[in-house]
């Protein structure tokens, strides 16, 4: 694939990170290999990569954990 699915934009191969909700976390995956539209941004991973980070994330203890901030936009509506 060389074209954004979305737009149509070119994609460009890089590592990112990525992230993955499991059992109601968010875990970051990183070092993955990745298609991304230069024009959109859209990310495209390849169906063997996706099956590899499920399986990381199901099965695997994480290395380390982040702190994160967390946003409730229903205390401004």
């Amino acid at each position: 694939m060389t074209q954004c699915p979305l737009c149509k934009g070119p994609l460009e191969r890089k590592v990112i990170s990525y992230t993955q909700p499991f059992e109601h976390r968010l875990c970051v995956v990183e070092n993955v290999p990745a298609m991304v539209c230069q024009q959109c941004g859209e990310i495209v991973i390849d169906p063997s990569t996706a099956k590899k980070i499920q399986k990381l994330v199901w099965s695997s203890e994480p290395q380390g954990t982040l702190q994160l901030p967390v946003f409730d936009l229903a205390g401004v509506l």
